[in-house]
């Protein structure tokens, strides 16, 4: 279960790496930056700690995957970002991939 504990900080990390990346502004603010650098540091890290016990392939769909889809939600209402019926389609089928690799379990 620890490994899981990991896998949700490098979520969270990965979140806040990513909208510091925005408020950054292709890295023209240095502490935005150098919070982007860290928080992305942070994240791989802590994603490798889950992986001594997490498989590589349903680790990094759990990562991605709902990294992805809270970084959409992030930039709807933070960033006022436009929602289309392709955007939350596309949305919808990366959780569904997700929840299918961890349904499937290890892959042999």
């Amino acid at each position: 279960m620890r490994s899981y504990l990991f896998l949700m900080i490098a979520i969270i990390s990965e979140l806040f790496g990513t909208s510091m990346l925005k408020v950054s502004n292709g890295f023209t603010k240095f502490y935005s930056s150098l919070s982007t650098v860290l928080f992305f540091g942070l994240a791989f890290y802590m994603l490798s700690l889950s992986l001594q016990q997490i498989p590589l392939g349903k680790a990094y769909a759990i990562w991605s995957g709902v990294g992805t889809m809270v970084t959409v939600i992030i930039g709807i209402i933070v960033w006022k970002e436009t929602v289309s019926i392709t955007y939350i389609t596309g949305i919808l089928l990366i959780v569904v991939g997700v929840v299918l690799i961890n349904l499937k379990g290890t892959a042999y």
